[in-house]
Formats: C-alpha cells, structure tokens, sequence
C-alpha cells in the first residue's frame, strides 16, 4: 500500500496529541487536589484527546503494517468514541463555568459534584453509544454505496454526528453568550458599588478569551461538520483530509487553552520541572471559570 503523506500527518498529530494530553492525565492522576468539579472535566477532556491520540497512531499502523477490516473498525469506533467525548467535555466544560457564574454563591456543594458526574455520564455515554454503532454493524464495508466521506462511517451515520456536533456548537454559542452578559453585569455592579467608571479591561480580556475559545472551537469541527453534511462518497479524498486535519488539531489545542493555561496546573507542571512535585502545596480553585 502506497504510503499517504496525509495519512503520515494525521499519525504525527496523534503523537503530539497523546503526549500533550498524557501530562495533563498524569498531573490530574497524581495530584489529591485535583478533585474539584472543574478539574474532573478538565481530565474528562484530556482524557479524550489521549484516546484520540493514540486512535489516530493505531489507525495508521493497522493501515500499513497489520490490515483488518475487524481492526479497522475498533480504531474508527475508537476515533468515534475519542472525538465525539471530547466535543461533549467541551458542552459539559461551558456548563460548568455558566453555572459557576449564575450560581456562584451555591457553586462548591456536593449538587455541583453530583451535577459533574451526572454530566460526564451522559456525555461519555451517548459517545461510547456512537463509537459501538459502526463496531456492532452500522458500517459501508459490506455495501460501499452507503459509504460517506469518512470511510467506512454511513451517510446516515456521519450525518448524525454533523448534526449533533452542530447541536453543541449552538449550545455552546449560546452559553457564552450568557457568560459573557453575566460577566459585564458583575463588572458594572462592581464599578457602581465603588463610585467608579466602570472599567472595560477586564470585560474587554473574558470577552477575548471567549472569541479564542469559540474560534478555535468553530474553525476545527464546523469545516468537518458542513462537509459531513454536504459531501457525496464520489468526492475527493483530499476534501476529507483537508476538514480531518483541522478536526484533529483541536485536541492539541485543547490541553493549552484549557490545562495549560490554568494557574494551579501551571504550579503542578513547574513543580514537576523543579523536581519537588511532593512538595507542591494544596490549594483551591477560587473559580472554576478562566473568564
């Protein structure tokens, strides 16, 4: 089989995916302060992206050192699985900063940690539900006019991922439209109740964070979401390749915009650097929310 430069990107993507989010399990796994809500979704969402990771690397192996249709099938339902829990981690992640903004007096209860399970549950769920799907039969292998432009993922199958995707994406959308009105309200209350004129640099940088998270979020998964919905299986496998690219670049985005640029993982991974990883000291989140 004639080796596929696209198929060597995605595979070195998968690599680079994994270790990123290989830190971030690890710190979560190690680190007894990293129970908080906040955190469990966070390592829901590295946890993922590792998933994806190291799908993508299995799929190119079995592609080109061991091929099976039988193991073609776990690695796509894998990717599925990965993808689709990841895309979830992100809803369940904008819940969690909503309500800790709408509900900031009541947010640290055991109702926020029993509503971040329950989360979790259901997004993992319907995931795992999706990734079975073409594992148990609903594939192209056996009748490849039903394939679409994700072999061997149905036109039917696909589509209800695009669909679902472009689903969390509005609510999403709608989320941090609300965050970001909260945000301003709080920032004005603040102003007033100092007798100043209400200050736009810390509305002006949430507002930014806000337009990162959801450009990054939209300029990966809508260009797969619209050509899932759009194109036909006769199409070239480039445009595949082209909106599969950006789709997996998210999961290496992910762990900065979400891990990484957190200040209690940012003392773990120093910590680590310095050699005095037992000796980084408890602490609590003050807010779930980086807005």
């Amino acid at each position: 089989l004639a080796l596929n430069p696209w198929d060597v990107v995605l595979c070195i993507s998968g690599t680079i995916i994994s270790c990123e989010n290989a830190i971030v399990v690890v710190v979560m796994l190690y680190t007894p302060a990293f129970r908080a809500p906040m955190f469990l979704l966070i390592g829901s969402l590295a946890t993922a992206d590792l998933l994806a990771g190291l799908g993508l690397v299995l799929r190119f192996a079995f592609a080109y050192l061991l091929r099976s249709d039988a193991l073609s099938l776990l690695t796509v339902g894998l990717l599925v699985t990965s993808f689709s829990a990841s895309v979830g981690s992100l809803l369940t992640i904008t819940i969690d900063r909503y309500l800790s903004l709408y509900n900031a007096l009541t947010y640290y209860s055991e109702r926020t940690v029993t509503r971040t399970y329950v989360m979790l549950v259901l997004a993992w769920g319907a995931s795992i539900c999706h990734g079975l799907l073409p594992v148990v039969g609903w594939n192209c292998l056996e009748e490849p006019s039903a394939c679409s432009v994700v072999r061997p993922l149905t036109r039917s199958h696909l589509r209800l991922l695009c669909a679902s995707l472009l689903a969390v994406f509005a609510a999403v959308l709608q989320l941090y439209a609300q965050i970001c009105r909260i945000v301003r309200r709080h920032a004005q209350q603040i102003a007033l109740q100092r007798h100043l004129l209400a200050s736009d640099v810390t509305t002006r940088r949430g507002i930014a964070t806000l337009a990162v998270i959801l450009g990054t979020f939209a300029s990966c998964w809508l260009p797969l979401a619209v050509y899932g919905l759009l194109g036909e299986r006769g199409s070239p496998a480039l445009y595949t390749y082209a909106t599969l690219l950006p789709a997996t670049s998210n999961s290496v985005l992910n762990p900065v915009i979400y891990a990484f640029r957190n200040p209690e993982i940012q003392k773990v991974l120093w910590a680590v650097c310095c050699g005095c990883f037992s000796s980084a000291p408890p602490f609590r989140s003050r807010s779930p929310s980086d807005v």
